[in-house]
């Protein structure tokens, strides 16, 4: 209780960790409910409206709006803060469990496609979680007195991450440059590592550079294969498999 009161309650990260915790809890309750729903167990069906299918980031768009609004009225502290992160988390974690659905304006729930939401979510709740221990965005954090003094050197600090992790973008790795924003160390590592073969930078700086194309193919190449498997394996105990690509249909449950 200690810890909870000194690095929770008092700098005001309750509304965060409750957030937190509704998204998580919403996105596998969401995903153990379709899944059942996918097998034709338990009392569980899909909602529908005048013939037409109602996915749920319908109510989550509609839960994320309120809750966000009320989070911005209700401020760091009190209940009805509390109440408004909740009401944000549960409806984002219904938001991005179809976030595939979106990206492609597609059903794709139950395809290789659908991981995408199971990426994002997991990608989502580590960054929150980042948030909550005590990274600051863009590594601006445990400043002292003088620092925060120096907005100039605050300025530069957030500008050259900001790069960095721009670069790591460009150069094809999302995920470090998405982490990167709040740890710098690791926006540092995506910008002066090679692009990937098919990234923006790839196309714009090895385009004359064939020995540079054949290295960032081979190393993406056995980056693919040592990982892609094993994350596609973890996504798919998360999340359920994808249907085999014989037995789809245009229905996603």
């Amino acid at each position: 209780m200690g810890w909870l009161e000194r690095n929770i309650i008092e700098p005001g990260k309750l509304p965060l960790l409750l957030a937190l915790v509704a998204f998580v809890l919403t996105f596998l309750i969401t995903r153990l409910i379709t899944r059942l729903i996918r097998a034709g167990k338990g009392p569980f069906g899909n909602v529908s409206s005048g013939g037409v299918h109602v996915h749920h980031v319908v109510p989550g768009v509609i839960l994320t709006i309120v809750g966000g609004f009320g989070a911005v009225a209700g401020g760091q502290h009190g209940f009805g803060s509390c109440l408004a992160a909740v009401v944000f988390g549960i409806g984002a974690g219904l938001v991005l469990d179809e976030f595939a659905l979106v990206l492609h304006l597609a059903d794709v729930y139950w395809t290789p496609n659908g991981r995408k939401s199971v990426e994002m979510v997991v990608l989502t709740a580590s960054l929150v979680g980042l948030l909550l221990i005590g990274f600051s965005p863009l590594g601006v954090n445990d400043l002292n007195d003088d620092q925060q003094q120096n907005r100039a050197v605050v300025l530069v600090n957030i500008l050259v991450n900001f790069a960095f992790a721009l670069i790591a973008l460009f150069k094809g790795k999302v995920r470090l440059a998405v982490i990167g924003v709040i740890i710098p160390f690791l926006a540092l590592v995506g910008a002066v590592r090679l692009a990937r073969p098919t990234s923006p930078w790839a196309k714009r700086f090895y385009r004359n550079r064939p020995r540079a194309r054949a290295k960032s193919a081979l190393r993406s190449y056995h980056h693919d294969r040592r990982w892609v498997t094993p994350m596609r394996a973890v996504q798919d105990w998360i999340g359920g498999a994808p249907d085999p690509e014989p037995a789809r249909s245009l229905e996603r449950r």
